[in-house]
């Protein structure tokens, strides 16, 4: 519970003196339902609210921290501009406005429109903060929206797009009868997951996990497969193989409603269990015991790829396979399987259907078209070269809120490099993060406690609204922060009218018949129409074919695989002796999400620093020693962590693991930024080829 004084501090209105407000907690992507208390008007604690169907009164550690964050003394609080010398000072906030809308002019005379761009990170919400930034730019007349989806979850969406024509990222775990978590963790990322996981295997499912790490949930699977990072293409090629060799497949389903087939079928002869042993360390009698076990268990197989299986070279030909498993498993719109998602009909805030400004040369678009084809979103590590002059025309200034990729993007010196050479630099955002330090101006966002927004549950086809229970003078939402530029610059009054977030929210909501009021009377959300199974019967799936594709037509006129095909890491492929070891990064502490609430006393007690996780056996043979300071170098650059050796099962021998988020201790010193998956762009974060040096002798 925070002191009168915090409140004080920060002029804080809460909404009511006393009692409890329903609303979505907003510490990660998940949405719980949450009721927030409140005494003498101080938020003074966060419990689980029942009758949300997402979490149905659970809550994790991490929301709590939303009170720590709301009264944190370094929250921003007032408009910032920076000094010649580097300093920040506190500057009114129409003052700041005016500033930088005449850069933002000057820019588009000396540059053109597309010299400007927006980034979105999800540090205080997602997925209306997404459609302003998206709007905005493209009513300015420059098609370059970045975000932090560019180097995560983007990569999994286009690879089940590119097959099914849909991902369902919430599938429902509770009817499923087997579970297969492919570089996913959910205990500790999304924890609500979990609970539902749990609860279908206390109902008799069956859990398989797949990593190179015995991650928390693997002590909790029924069968557990340890792939060498970037090979679980060839372990998902092999299992197909296995289907398809004994007929165990959904044959009826395949032939009506499937195309490219064949050429699929033909490519999977190669992956034997002599193979698939080879490349991926993974015993053949495993893979043959996963198989019997999807078969013994289709059709209600459900198999969730994490963050693990987009960050390597053949990311998303990987995530394909995945798609096309589930596909010959008959685990399409099924109960227990994966759905196809249904929308409200809502009214859609972004731009890019009515003014696609294709013409414009979005960044990274030449390179990476699918980027923008499915999800007209650039490329943010091209955006980097294009900063620094390297690109076909500059990128000269950029509006960003709440990201951080000074610490969450790779090649850090690069990207922090580039973001300094820009004209303008504005970020928003709710602390002075390492990103906002480089800024020309840094406005203080509003945390979730301080918004109201739109939110829908597609596995639940359910919308609900979050409840604004404070405010903080000076502290502006989103929407307000887009709409003040957006008429500053003369395209408000058509693109931005609205005067504040509820009348966007009743202008999206208008043709769905669904009102505000009812969605505040019913805080646990509205159904918007039943959940239905089997569609693709009625209708035709949303590819080009209208069928699910097993080889895409779409990639071989880009020049890009048809098939899904398996492409080993480098560092196999191409191995170099004087890099050793290959490293994984970007998995999460269950305290922390990304690059948030490492600034929390109490989780930093937890865990205080970095460290690399290394096989006891290799500590051994290089003579390293528990918590000794170590240098991991690659390529790229170096990192200074401490070294954590770990229990011999936890980690395979050779491959090393640093947690991603830290200032110090950062990662992304050492991860590329110019090797990527070819149909993603996405970086290679996780298999990444270095070595290590003790801070007085080299060892390799």
């Amino acid at each position: 519970m925070k002191s009168d004084a915090a409140a004080d501090r920060m002029n804080v209105n809460t909404v009511i003196k006393d009692g409890t407000l329903q609303t979505l907690c907003r510490q990660c992507n998940m949405r719980c339902g949450v009721n927030v208390h409140i005494r003498d008007g101080i938020i003074s604690d966060i419990t689980g609210f029942n009758a949300h169907p997402q979490n149905r009164g659970f809550v994790c550690v991490k929301v709590l921290a939303a009170i720590d964050t709301f009264y944190h003394k370094d929250r921003l609080l007032k408009p910032l501009k920076r000094d010649p010398n580097g300093s920040f000072t506190e500057i009114p906030r129409n003052q700041a406005l005016d500033e930088i809308s005449d850069r933002i002019l000057q820019i588009r005379e000396q540059f053109g429109a597309r010299s400007m761009g927006v980034w979105k990170g999800e540090g205080v919400g997602y997925f209306q903060e997404e459609d302003y930034a998206r709007r905005f730019i493209h009513a300015f007349g420059s098609p370059n929206y970045f975000s932090n989806d560019s180097t995560c979850y983007n990569g999994r969406y286009l690879g089940f797009l590119l097959v099914n024509g849909f991902w369902n990222s919430n599938p429902e775990f509770e009817h499923a009868d087997l579970i297969i978590l492919w570089g996913a963790n959910p205990p500790v990322s999304h924890p609500p997951m979990m609970s539902e996981i749990t609860e279908s295997c206390k109902r008799g499912a069956k859990l398989i996990v797949i990593d190179p790490r015995l991650s928390k949930v693997a002590h909790k699977a029924d069968m557990v497969a340890r792939p060498l990072p970037g090979t679980d293409g060839a372990l998902v090629w092999g299992l197909i193989r296995y289907l398809i060799n004994t007929g165990n497949y959904d044959r009826e389903f395949i032939e009506k409603y499937a195309s490219g087939f064949g050429a699929f079928a033909r490519y999977a002869g190669k992956f034997t269990p002599e193979f698939v042993e080879k490349q991926t360390g993974v015993d053949r009698r495993i893979v043959g015991e996963i198989a019997e076990m999807i078969i013994k268990r289709q059709p209600r197989v459900i198999i969730y790829p994490g963050v693990g299986l987009e960050h390597h070279e053949n990311g998303v030909n990987t995530v394909r396979t995945i798609a096309c498993l589930e596909a010959l498993c008959g685990a399409l719109e099924i109960k227990g399987g994966i759905n196809w998602p249904e929308g409200m009909g809502e009214r859609k805030l972004s731009l890019c259907d009515e003014v696609p400004l294709l013409d414009k040369k979005p960044i990274g678009a030449d390179k990476f078209p699918v980027l923008y084809d499915y999800r007209w979103e650039c490329h943010t590590m091209m955006a980097m070269e294009y900063m620094l002059g390297n690109g076909e025309y500059p990128l000269k200034g950029l509006v960003l809120t709440a990201g951080n990729p000074v610490l969450t993007n790779p090649n850090t010196k690069k990207v922090a490099k580039a973001l300094s050479s820009l004209d303008l630099l504005v970020v928003n955002d709710l602390f002075l993060t390492e990103t906002a330090k480089l800024a020309h101006y840094v406005f203080p966002a509003a945390s979730f406690f301080e918004r109201s927004e739109l939110h829908y549950h597609p596995k639940y086809n359910m919308v609900t609204l979050t409840r604004k229970i404070a405010e903080i003078p000076g502290a502006d939402d989103e929407y307000s922060l887009w709409r003040d530029l957006a008429h500053r610059l003369g395209f408000g009054e058509h693109y931005f009218p609205w005067k504040n977030e509820e009348e966007v929210n009743r202008w999206i909501l208008e043709p769905t018949g669904i009102t505000l009021e009812e969605l505040h009377n019913h805080p646990e959300g509205l159904v918007y129409k039943p959940v239905r199974y089997k569609k693709y019967e009625t209708r035709p799936f949303p590819t080009s074919s209208g069928k699910i594709e097993f080889s895409s037509p779409y990639l071989k006129k880009l020049g890009l695989h048809e098939i899904p095909e398996y492409v080993p890491p480098r560092y196999i492929s191409h191995p170099k002796k004087e890099y050793p070891f290959v490293l994984t990064t970007g998995a999460r502490k269950s305290l922390y999400c990304h690059t948030r609430y490492h600034n929390l006393p109490r989780f930093l007690k937890a865990f205080p620093v970095a460290e690399i996780e290394i096989h006891p056996s290799d500590a051994a043979r290089l003579g390293i020693e528990d918590k000794e300071h170590l240098r991991i170098i690659s390529e790229i650059g170096s990192v200074e962590v401490k070294a954590k050796v770990v229990h011999e099962t936890d980690i395979i021998p050779g491959t090393l693991e640093i947690v991603h988020g830290w200032q110090d201790g950062n990662v992304n010193l050492v991860t590329y930024d110019d090797l990527n998956d070819p149909i993603s762009g996405f970086p290679v974060l996780k298999s990444v080829p270095v070595r290590i040096q003790k801070m007085q002798v080299e060892a390799g």
